[in-house]
């Protein structure tokens, strides 16, 4: 209850460098970019626009339902544009936003760090 009524008296405005506001941003970014599939679609989407096809063959193991899910989350917080051509059938393809180019910086540092913490467990 404490920690509840702290952040609604404390807003961004007033606070740049509190630890607190610093906790609830990465609790939004975890949870936009949260789970198993939504960096490997965006990784697989920083090529081009794609059609969910090439999607889910690039993103090894997710299903359909997951990647429908998953591209349907992605588009909600404005980091994958959804594109439908007036064709017959329909033609659909997903490309990222300029928001989610800001992600690039943030993906090559997971990458370093993963290759550093594989290094660090195996050896590697």
């Amino acid at each position: 209850m404490e920690n509840e009524q702290i952040k609604e008296s404390v807003s961004t405005s007033e606070c740049e460098d509190c630890p607190l506001i610093d906790l609830m941003a990465v609790r939004d970014a975890l949870q936009v970019l949260s789970g198993t599939w939504k960096l490997p679609i965006l990784i697989s989407l920083i090529d081009g626009k794609k059609r969910f096809r090439q999607i889910a063959k690039e993103v090894e193991g997710i299903s359909d339902k997951m990647l429908s899910k998953e591209l349907k989350d992605l588009e909600m917080n404005k980091l994958v544009k959804r594109t439908i051509y007036d064709t017959f059938p329909p033609t659909v393809e997903y490309s990222v936003t300029p928001h989610s180019a800001t992600l690039k910086k943030v993906i090559a540092a997971l990458r370093d760090w993963g290759k550093l913490h594989r290094k660090e467990i195996l050896g590697k």
